[in-house]
């Protein structure tokens, strides 16, 4: 698996585009690096960038921007709501695919090396990458924030893990710079009605980890070790401040979601919710800085269409639609689902050109002299309209009058369609693109003894792997009419005709996917991988015939 890392520099910077601009050029100029989010704030005057690659290259990145960051923002003339204490405030490195957090750390200590030595930034490095217990704490790198830093750097306890201890000429107008490796972290603000940075502040106490400080008497209690006394927030792994955004003339809660798999943002905008509505405060809507990864806005509308007793097993267009209303994202500013989550935007759209067609275009391909795409993503198509009729059965049966108690028990069942359904669609490319890895293994050189051996393995593989294409949508056909049986038996009566035909589809999807299995076995000299095949998918054909039969049945009974 390529190994993947994602970088979310914040600069001090949310004015000048021109500024930002250099800076995000020296970013795309490194090959192998994806710009992916530039998300400037003016009332913060900062900007959230966000980029993804492979570790050097987003480690160069990383390096050049912070290099041009020190050239074009001078930190001494800097204001903003946000706390800051340099050009380049934080850069975090998260994570991605193929790569542990220990190796991620080891790339941040190199990124916080390279800065501190060759460009000369006190570098702070916290979360994961900290060198002590206390510097894991972003705040505390940052406390005194800018103007608090000539100060800090003559602290001996808070010398830099990288770059000068010193407040030189180039550290005046550079500051320092927070490095790290951390978990993926959503940066999210719920509005207010309200312009008062007290409440905010005060809800913000409310719902943080870290809470308030405990006060008796009007003062602030202390333990035996002198420490303060803190009453914790009702939200674990969240970090939130109060503040006032003259952008927008309101007040807002701004969070930090540290662990969205143990705060989800729909828990934390709900909490927000309550506690506002305890002091008089209503939440408006909410805002989303920088990226998100998709599960977490589906996992949101999800919530929400549950509490409305609603059927969950519906497009992911259709939840994100219900997320982004109920969590009120498009208040300030248009919220785009492909801008903003962030494996649409790591999607390669070349990918999957099939199911982005129309479908006229794709009959017509189909018709047309050209051998792609050919019966196995036919039958993976078939397959997917199959799961699709018993996935709408049950959402029609969610929503009939008079079964109200019923809803939850047919939504299991559309979301078990839906399942199967996205999972055909995506083998419709998959299984041209089988075809032509075989294509393209034909097409490799045989001049030499090497070559031919090179070239006879990969058509080897090639061939195994078209096998192995259509054998998935075998399975997945099969496995989907376990949903229109049970639409047949228990949905909606005027639609079971429809659960009928979503069974056909499938039947003809397994039986066609099979005739693939075995026109491909022809050239397979792994004779037993090949028999095994054949003999499991006999016994899936003959499953799904059967079944096929008794749903039917079922239905001729039903409409006579």
């Amino acid at each position: 698996m390529k190994q993947l890392i994602e970088c979310v520099p914040n600069f001090s910077e949310g004015q000048d585009m021109n500024v930002i601009k250099q800076i995000t050029d020296v970013i795309e100029a490194v090959e192998g690096v994806k710009l992916l989010d530039v998300d400037p704030g003016k009332a913060t005057n900062r900007t959230v960038v966000t980029f993804v690659g492979t570790p050097n290259e987003v480690i160069e990145a990383a390096f050049q921007a912070i290099k041009k960051a020190t050239e074009v923002i001078d930190m001494s003339k800097h204001h903003g709501e946000h706390p800051r204490f340099g050009a380049t405030d934080v850069c975090p490195l998260v994570p991605i695919s193929g790569i542990t957090m220990e190796e991620t750390v080891k790339y941040a200590h190199k990124l916080a090396e390279r800065v501190g030595n060759e460009i000369g930034v006190p570098v702070y490095c916290y979360e994961f990458a900290a060198t002590e217990e206390k510097r894991k704490n972003l705040a505390y790198c940052r406390a005194g924030e800018y103007e608090g830093l000539k100060e800090k750097l003559a602290n001996p306890n808070m010398k830099p893990d990288y770059g000068p201890a010193e407040f030189n000429d180039f550290v005046k107008k550079s500051g320092a710079t927070a490095i790290s490796a951390r978990n993926f972290l959503v940066a999210y603000n719920v509005n207010l009605n309200t312009t008062s940075t007290r409440r905010a502040n005060a809800i913000a106490f409310d719902v943080r980890e870290n809470g308030r400080a405990k006060k008796e008497n009007g003062k602030i209690v202390k333990d035996d070790k002198g420490n303060t006394v803190r009453i914790p927030g009702t939200l674990k792994k969240v970090k939130a401040i109060g503040w006032y955004i003259e952008e927008y003339g309101i007040a807002q809660i701004s969070m930090n979601l540290t662990d969205i798999t143990v705060t989800s943002v729909h828990k934390a905008f709900e909490e927000v919710k309550k506690s506002a509505e305890k002091r008089g405060v209503r939440v408006t809507g909410s805002e989303l800085v920088g990226l998100i990864p998709l599960q977490s806005l589906l996992d949101a509308g999800k919530f929400y269409l549950k509490k409305q007793q609603r059927s969950v097993g519906i497009s992911d267009a259709e939840i994100l639609k219900i997320a982004i209303k109920s969590l009120g994202l498009n208040e300030l500013k248009p919220f785009i689902p492909e801008e903003r989550i962030i494996e649409y935007l790591l999607e390669d759209k070349n990918s999957k050109p099939l199911i982005n067609m129309n479908l006229k275009d794709f009959s017509d391909l189909t018709a047309s002299e050209f051998p792609a795409p050919g019966g196995g993503s036919i039958s993976a198509y078939m397959g997917s309209l199959g799961a699709a009729l018993g996935t709408m059965v049950a959402n029609l049966s969610s929503h009939k009058r008079g079964w109200d108690d019923r809803w939850e028990e047919f939504s299991d069942w559309a979301e078990k369609g839906a399942y199967y359904y996205k999972a055909l669609v995506n083998m419709v490319d998959e299984d041209t693109q089988a075809f032509n890895k075989i294509m393209e293994a034909f097409r490799l050189p045989k001049k030499s003894d090497e070559e031919k051996a090179i070239r006879h393995e990969a058509i080897q593989n090639a061939t195994k792997n078209a096998i192995n294409v259509p054998f998935k949508i075998m399975e997945l056909s099969f496995a989907s009419m376990e949903v229109m049986k049970a639409m047949a038996d228990i949905g909606l009566q005027a639609s079971v005709s429809d659960a009928g035909v979503g069974a056909l589809a499938a039947r003809a999807a397994v039986q066609g996917a099979f005739m693939n299995v075995k026109i491909n076995m022809a050239d397979l000299e792994d004779k037993e991988f090949a028999n095994k095949k054949l003999k499991e998918g006999n016994i899936i054909l003959e499953k799904a015939i059967a079944l096929e039969k008794e749903i039917v049945d079922i239905v001729e009974s039903k409409i006579s």
